[in-house]
């Protein structure tokens, strides 16, 4: 195994834009473009453009040791031209390097990754295909902090967070993995309101929860707290049978949901008002409507902007692949991807999706705060990424330091390690997770 790729493995690296994908496997590659992705879509999430602010040395860093260890002969930085802060802090570090800056428009949704390599390449990935299809290797920016920080012998145990929306003090920061959502919001002040409810690692493509005993993972992007009568939290808090019902009953066919899909418009075979259909036919047709979701991102657009109706396609969509892949179903894409014509005019800008979201009122910076926040106990949970949950190496009752490998992926197995995110003792251990009370 080649040394960065060793490195990472040992420091537990995983994809920190949230598909938490193992990066020593990215870094065996060999490619000709190494991607950072610094676009950072979600709307009131800020966490990417704070960090390259905070971190562009280390940033550019990750992004030299992985363009040498995949043979890359270029870098490119995909970032907003709104975020010239954080696109001048990374500029300010490259050198003369072969890495160029990528300004990307303020839409939605920016950050996907077959949107940035076809935006920074002009090559399209093939049809449920990955960037390495055509010579590309894309990584979170985060990511290649991390990158820096493992080939110096530092392990991944802490994250970087942007809160914001109904909190009393919007910031970004460094928080020890492990640590509970309460404890995250008592870092920004609190909520400024009740009740509320908190939106994990983005509006669109995250999650909602009520519970604030959950940690932060090697993966949570952020928190993003709403009053508890949002429009938003209303509409994310239905039963999934509830969603199908009023889909059932209420889709026209109109098509919106398709024709706004950043997917179909790139040139894939993404339909989402065709799976909608499934959703009446359960005698004839269902798996013939459920195939033309195979190829859909979740960015969420048409449940969230398109569907003049308030229905649930991307949920429709989520529950046609599970269905596809219960029945052994693969959707091939038989038709060349090709760009649609209008592709440019149907993008979605921030402002019009944060106004659609009902959310305007919340759009706060959340500057970085350099905190040196120590919890009283962490809970570290095994599988934090893809692929196989890592298996403890430490005993209850073991004393541990800040740093020491906790769990291991079996080898040969795609996985990351664990490490303690702060010293202490092993308190208990389950099947999902390791807790360490300092």
């Amino acid at each position: 195994m080649p040394v960065l790729s060793q490195q990472l493995r040992a420091g537990g690296v995983v994809g920190a834009g949230g598909a938490g994908f193992p990066a020593y496997v990215k870094a065996e590659s060999r490619v000709e473009f190494v991607l950072a992705n610094g676009a950072e879509c979600e709307p009131l999430l800020h966490k990417d453009y704070e960090i390259m602010k905070a971190h562009p040395a280390e940033i550019v860093g990750g992004m030299r040791r992985m363009m040498e260890a995949t043979g890359a002969s270029r870098g490119k930085f995909g970032v907003k031209e709104k975020n010239r802060e954080a696109a001048a802090a990374i500029e300010s570090q490259l050198g003369g390097a072969p890495i160029d800056m990528v300004l990307l428009g303020d839409f939605y949704p920016s950050g996907d990754e077959y949107e940035l390599v076809y935006i920074a390449t002009g090559r399209l990935i093939p049809a449920a295909g990955i960037p390495l299809q055509v010579g590309c290797v894309v990584s979170n920016v985060e990511t290649l902090y991390n990158v820096e920080l493992a080939a110096r012998g530092e392990p991944v145990i802490r994250k970087f967070l942007s809160v914001g929306g109904a909190v009393r003090q919007p910031k970004s920061f460094w928080v020890p993995i492990g640590v509970t959502l309460r404890e995250v919001l008592d870092l920004a002040g609190g909520p400024e309101v009740e009740p509320f409810a908190v939106f994990v690692s983005g509006l669109m493509m995250g999650t909602l929860t009520f519970n604030l005993d959950e940690v932060v993972t090697k993966t949570t992007a952020g928190l993003i707290v709403l009053p508890r009568d949002h429009y938003l939290v209303a509409r994310r808090d239905r039963s999934l049978e509830s969603m199908n019902r009023i889909g059932k009953s209420a889709c026209d066919q109109c098509s919106y949901c398709t024709e706004f899909c950043p997917r179909y418009l790139l040139g894939y075979e993404v339909q989402p008002h065709k799976v909608m259909r499934s959703l009446g036919f359960t005698g004839s047709g269902k798996d013939l409507w459920n195939q033309w979701a195979e190829l859909c991102c979740a960015c969420g657009l048409c449940t969230l902007y398109a569907c003049p109706e308030d229905l649930y396609p991307k949920e429709a969509c989520d529950q046609s692949k599970q269905d596809l892949r219960a029945a052994g179903i693969k959707f091939v894409q038989q038709k060349p991807v090709r760009v649609h014509p209008m592709k440019d005019g149907r993008r979605v800008p921030q402002a019009m999706l944060r106004k659609r979201l009902k959310v305007e009122e919340y759009e706060r910076e959340t500057p970085f705060e350099p905190l040196d926040y120590q919890p009283a106990r962490v809970r570290l949970p095994l599988k934090q990424h893809a692929g196989q949950a890592a298996v403890p190496v430490v005993k209850e009752g073991r004393t541990v330091k800040r740093g020491d490998v906790i769990a291991r992926v079996p080898e040969g197995q795609l996985g990351a390690d664990l490490h303690a995110s702060i010293g202490g003792k092993v308190q208990r251990i389950t099947a999902q997770e390791v807790e360490i009370v300092a």
